[in-house]
């Protein structure tokens, strides 16, 4: 006795302090607050903002294959809905699962019993086949809910969370009596910050009627868990209902049929484009029933989600990502956007796309140059939408200096783009279809690996507006379909620039090709549509690559998440092509990923008037200096000593080191770097030629600022990113790295036991000339 009292005690304080900590949240404004009931939310990012939420845990979710127990995994929504709730979250739950529960016990009993019995009658503890009978549901709800409830309290308590069982049936919401003291009751225990766990009473309840549909807002049958949990969530005024089943959420037909696609979301004027299927596996609803009671809930002012939740997503437990606004099951709204959903853009550009890629090469160059001419006829539209543009960032003072830099257009930036444009649709002449190998396997049969575009890129910029034209030109060129997503601070460049591509792409009739994705679609969200995407190439800071690398499972990413770029001082250098060299390459653009971030020098030019020059021009250029460890060494009195030899600073800082030689700095660039652009100043040739062969960067320059790292200035035209992978691409990628290839055969009824061991034919592999195709054998993806 005295052990439970203190047990009680010790809940009572938990509890305690999970409303303090939930108080001091919502005064701090980290916590969602209440809100006015009656309207649903529009948008998923908007189920940040849920206080009060609903967990609806279907049969399937709960129940064993065989529908006798628990499933196994069910207990990790305990920990979820507990976190939730003492984050300051009104947690309540519906549940199934008693009738399983029960069948599970009675089973054992009877089975025990039977073997009792039989051992008794024949004096033998050999035991036949015995058989058991049909269980009847209430029998079998009445043996389990004390068990469930027991297995729910055990969980919980783990969490130092408290819970409370509500048995309920449909007399209990149509007489106004007890729906009152229902909620009265729910609102006294979410008050107390317990856990209502509720299930209608099968013990007692009859059947449920077949035809008895859900009829108005006043007006439902409960008659499963999803219409009480609808119910339930309207008469409690909840932010959300969290239907969970055995489906990844609603699809447009049957889940195991061809074609059949997941919806993102669901508007309640879609329900006649859905074929519904049979009803899961255990249960007495189904699909169909889950959707009439989410548009009941819809109705009344609370959000739906319709989720699996059978196993944890990728990205962590299935309750915890919806919460968090991100893409997880169905997503009910009242609201529908006036364009196509991010899913319906993406098919839309690959349609196109399969078109654009079909074109001749002078088409798709057509396309390009009227682009180009565009951006200079309609120059003043451009520069008054990046005005508002301008002005609201520097408004809200949200933006860096070199941020407000990347921002900013001007006449003279417009035309740099149209001459790039103009560069690009030359080099897209002989693009897509260009034969790369052409062999002679056998006699009349000729194989050909031929260059074809990769298929949808999905490319995400952050402020660089100027960056929309050109990867729209390299996409045209390459006959790849196109995704956008640019930062909001240039919503308004943006728009206009998506308007001319679309514009010259109308010409031969591929305007759908390039999408602007203009909805509020997290990055996170767009990472993963493997389905409909080939390549990611993230455009923007170290971080937002490092992000969208770790978002995206499933989908290849270009790109590089650091630009730690090196010069190496080399003992017999130029004095005057250090000075250039690293001026350009620190002071430049600081901001950009090809700018230098570390200075080796080495150790022979220390105290010599080279060293003091280059220290003399940092100074002057306002760059700060870090020391790395070496060089500390050397020093009496130093700058602050480097926290990490692979920083990238991104500003007017850097690190200066101290190596012995040309091959320890190799060897300090493998460890340190990010293999993005290195280089070497030196007068010595074979000491360039060494350092140019054995380092391994996606670009090494003998005598040459690291800001050449860039498609413009080696001639592409323009650039969809610069890359540090080992595979596809490395460095600034243009037209040629947004190909893949195919291999073509072309033969006269040819067999592969042609050439088997008793076969006439014999390989030749031969190697043909190689040319253009032709334009009746041009091929595209």
């Amino acid at each position: 006795m005295y052990l439970q009292k203190m047990f009680s005690c010790s809940q009572f304080l938990a509890r305690t302090n999970a409303m303090q900590t939930f108080i001091r949240a919502a005064s701090q404004g980290k916590m969602p607050l209440a809100r006015a009931h009656g309207k649903s939310f529009a948008h998923r990012s908007e189920l940040r903002q849920a206080k009060r939420i609903v967990v609806k845990l279907g049969s399937a979710v709960v129940t064993r294959g065989d529908e006798c127990g628990l499933a196994l995994g069910f207990s990790h929504k305990y920990n979820v809905v507990a976190v939730l709730q003492n984050q300051g979250r009104e947690m309540m739950i519906v549940t199934s699962g008693a009738v399983a529960f029960g069948k599970q016990r009675l089973r054992h009993e009877i089975l025990l019993s039977q073997s009792v019995r039989q051992a008794l009658h024949s004096g033998q503890n050999q035991l036949k086949d015995m058989s058991l009978p049909v269980l009847e549901a209430r029998a079998c709800a009445a043996a389990g809910q004390s068990g469930l409830m027991a297995l729910y309290e055990a969980m919980f308590t783990q969490y130092s969370t408290c819970t409370a069982q509500i048995l309920v049936t449909n007399l209990d919401f149509h007489d106004d009596q007890k729906r009152r003291n229902l909620n009265s009751t729910l609102h006294e225990l979410l008050r107390m910050n317990i856990v209502p766990i509720i299930n209608t009473n099968d013990a007692v309840v009859p059947p449920p009627e077949p035809n008895s549909n859900l009829q108005g807002v006043n007006v439902i049958s409960i008659k499963d868990n999803d219409s009480l949990a609808a119910r339930l969530a309207v008469e409690m005024r909840a932010d959300l209902l969290i239907a969970l089943s055995d489906v990844e959420g609603l699809y447009d037909s049957p889940p195991g049929s061809d074609d059949a696609k997941l919806l993102d979301t669901f508007y309640p004027g879609d329900q006649h484009s859905i074929t519904y299927g049979t009803k899961s596996r255990v249960g007495i609803g189904g699909m169909e029933a889950k959707v009439k009671a989410a548009l009941w809930a819809l109705q009344g002012g609370t959000s739906v989600v319709i989720a699996n939740g059978t196993h944890p997503k990728v990205t962590g437990h299935v309750i915890t990502d919806i919460v968090e606004g991100k893409k997880v099951g169905t997503f009910f709204s009242e609201v529908k956007p006036a364009g196509p959903t991010v899913e319906q853009q993406t098919e839309m550009a690959r349609s196109a796309g399969r078109t654009l890629a079909s074109l001749e090469p002078e088409q798709r160059s057509d396309i390009i140059c009227t682009l180009a001419d565009l951006l200079t006829e309609r120059k003043d539209e451009i520069l008054s939408a990046n005005k508002k543009d301008m002005e609201h960032a520097v408004s809200t003072g949200r933006l860096s200096p070199a941020m407000l830099k990347r921002l900013s257009l001007s006449s003279s930036k417009l035309n740099s783009l149209s001459i790039g444009l103009r560069q690009i649709s030359v080099s897209s002449q002989d693009s897509v279809g260009r034969v790369l190998r052409r062999t002679r396997v056998a006699n009349k049969l000729e194989l050909e690996q031929i260059t074809v575009p990769i298929g949808v890129l999905l490319v995400i910029f952050e402020s660089r507006p100027d960056c929309l034209p050109q990867v729209s030109a390299l996409a045209i060129a390459s006959g790849n379909a196109l995704l956008l997503k640019g930062g909001k601070e240039a919503a308004n460049t943006n728009r206009i620039l998506h308007e001319l591509a679309q514009e010259a792409l109308s010409i031969h009739g591929v305007k759908d090709a390039i999408q602007l994705v203009s909805t509020r679609e997290e990055v996170e969200d767009l990472c993963h549509l493997e389905k409909m995407i080939d390549l990611i190439i993230p455009r923007g800071s170290s971080q937002l690559v490092r992000d969208i690398q770790r978002a995206a499972k499933s989908i290849p990413v270009l790109g590089h998440s650091e630009g730690i770029c090196h010069v190496y001082v080399d003992h017999e250098a130029s004095v005057d092509k250090a000075i250039k060299i690293i001026r350009d390459s620190k002071c430049d653009y600081p901001a950009a990923c090809n700018a230098m971030e570390t200075l080796l020098v080495h150790r022979d030019l220390l105290r010599t008037p080279l060293f003091d020059q280059i220290i003399d021009m940092l100074r002057t250029e306002h760059v700060k200096i870090h020391a790395g460890p070496k060089f500390a060494s050397y020093l009496t009195f130093s700058p602050s000593e480097v926290k990490s030899l692979r920083t990238e600073y991104g500003d007017l800082e850097c690190c200066i080191e101290v190596v012995d030689s040309m091959l320890e700095a190799v060897d300090h660039i493998h460890k340190y770097g990010s293999s993005h652009t290195d280089v070497i100043v030196t007068e010595n040739e074979d000491t360039a030629e060494q350092f140019l062969q054995q380092l391994d960067s996606a670009c090494v320059f003998w005598n040459a600022s690291s800001r050449f790292a860039d498609g413009y200035r080696f001639g592409l035209g323009a650039e969809v990113g610069i890359s540090t992978a080992r595979i596809h691409a490395r460095g600034p990628v243009g037209l040629e790295g947004l190909l893949t290839t195919k291999w073509v055969l072309r033969g006269e009824g040819h067999t592969a036991a042609d050439f088997s061991e008793q076969g006439s034919m014999t390989y030749l592999h031969e190697n043909l000339p190689v040319a253009q195709v032709l334009p009746e054998r041009r091929t595209t993806s």
